[in-house]
């Protein structure tokens, strides 16, 4: 069988059976045409059957040196690849894995970034005094993203039918299709109502968007970033140390931080929708700020 042919038999398998997410989707077939266009580079054989552990090591290799290719990332593409491995031996396409043996790369452990609740404070201060034609929006955004620690995948998705007013709780769907049901925060109501309010009467119809771009179609999630960068230079944050993702980081370290005697980490793990507990353990690095705080404050010296 040839290598690209079985790799959209894989494609179709996440999307129609597993029900992979579209950015899962697409993160998985641009990796594995990486690896394909990789082999046709280097007049490798493009069946499926001659693909061989060297070539795979040799591939790794050429994304950490050539394309300086972090290890992380590099991860990923490996993971995919045992996954697409474990497919085509499961459909008989394969009768060996090449993956086999193959180690992913040591990557450097980084805590994650967060925002100080001074700095998020900093930023709710100035969403609401900000009077432009998208503040509302914006406002409702960002304080949606903070409040619930939700992805931005999973926040330009939204849609009008997942919020329910009356019981103050919205229905997301996270990766994989998985969905969680979240409280809404008190304060949040009223701020996604004067929003709403704002919106023509059919762009609030239970199966709309929440929220829209300038030309009244739904965000991308790369508009989305745009959107707040400049929300974090109106704030006088610097935009270069922030990113959307790191409100989700915000989200988990100030629940543990701020809220720590009314949250465990399995209460926090189902609020990101993390489907293993080891990915959520990475926020108890709020207990060192915590010892460190006690240290500093104890008034031996």
């Amino acid at each position: 069988m040839q290598l690209n042919a079985a790799i959209d038999e894989f494609i179709l398998y996440i999307q129609i059976e597993k029900n992979y997410s579209s950015h899962t989707i697409a993160s998985y077939e641009y990796d594995l045409n990486q690896f394909f266009a990789f082999l046709r580079d280097h007049d490798c054989s493009m069946e499926l059957a001659f693909v061989t552990k060297i070539q795979v090591r040799r591939f790794i290799q050429h994304l950490l040196g050539t394309h300086k290719q972090k290890p992380r990332s590099m991860n990923r593409k490996i993971s995919c690849l045992k996954s697409f491995t474990k497919y085509c031996i499961q459909e008989k396409y394969l009768m060996h894995d090449f993956m086999s043996g193959i180690e992913t790369p040591k990557s450097d452990y980084k805590l994650p970034v967060y925002m100080t609740l001074n700095d998020i404070k900093q930023l709710f201060r100035s969403l609401e005094h900000d009077h432009s034609r998208f503040s509302r929006r914006n406002e409702a955004m960002f304080k949606l993203l903070a409040t619930t620690g939700m992805r931005r995948s999973e926040l330009v998705s939204l849609t009008w039918e997942q919020l329910d007013f009356s019981n103050h709780t919205i229905r997301i769907y996270g990766k994989g299709k998985k969905e969680r049901l979240l409280p809404l925060h008190s304060n949040l109501i009223p701020i996604l109502k004067v929003y709403r309010d704002l919106l023509e009467g059919y762009q609030t119809y239970r199966t709309e968007p929440v929220f829209r771009n300038k030309d009244g179609k739904t965000l991308d999630p790369r508009g989305l970033h745009l959107i707040f960068k400049s929300a974090l230079r109106k704030a006088d944050l610097p935009p270069s140390r922030f990113s959307l993702h790191h409100l989700r980081h915000t989200f988990a370290t100030l629940m543990l931080q701020e809220n720590k005697e009314n949250v465990d980490l399995r209460t926090l793990q189902e609020l990101l929708g993390h489907e293993s507990i080891t990915s959520t353990e990475v926020y108890t690095h709020v207990e060192f700020e915590q010892k460190k705080k006690a240290i500093d404050s104890f008034n031996i010296l």
